[in-house]
């Protein structure tokens, strides 16, 4: 697979988790080209507030091959990571991080806090955003256009 098969599978498994009625954010990670996570948003399903996609990702591929250190995993997510999420990445030790769309209001990577250009960022994953920018801002717009 390539970075925009990987991709496309984030946005496959984003777009299963609004037909969940879950805010369809998808994620999928990768460790020597081969897929060892994937997730979606689980928030409402799960009643909890951190089951973000690249939360439930990280937790499944750390299981998958036994350490919490990712270090030679990519991270895909078809939304910019949060402050939570971006802090689960660098502590996980990600060693790139492809995003879509943009998310200015709740994003901590190229927008608000810029979580991995803080001081106290430990790891500082390689970033590619607007990776698969126009499919997962258009399934974002089209979920909320529904419920508004």
């Amino acid at each position: 697979m390539t970075v925009p098969s990987f991709m496309d599978l984030a946005l496959k498994t984003a777009e299963n988790a609004g037909k969940a009625g879950e805010v369809p954010i998808g994620c999928v990670i990768v460790r020597n080209y081969e897929v060892i996570a994937t997730a979606g948003n689980r928030t409402l399903t799960d009643r909890d507030p951190t089951a973000h996609a690249e939360i439930l990702a990280i937790r499944q591929a750390a299981e998958a091959i036994g350490t919490e250190r990712l270090v030679e995993c990519d991270l895909y997510v078809t939304l910019e990571p949060c402050t939570m999420c971006a802090a689960a990445i660098s502590f996980a030790r990600i060693r790139r991080l492809y995003f879509g769309a943009a998310d200015p209001k709740g994003g901590a990577v190229e927008s608000g806090v810029r979580f991995f250009t803080s001081p106290t960022c430990h790891h500082v994953p390689d970033v590619y955003s607007a990776v698969g920018e126009r499919e997962a801002a258009t399934l974002l717009r089209d979920f909320f256009k529904v419920r508004r």
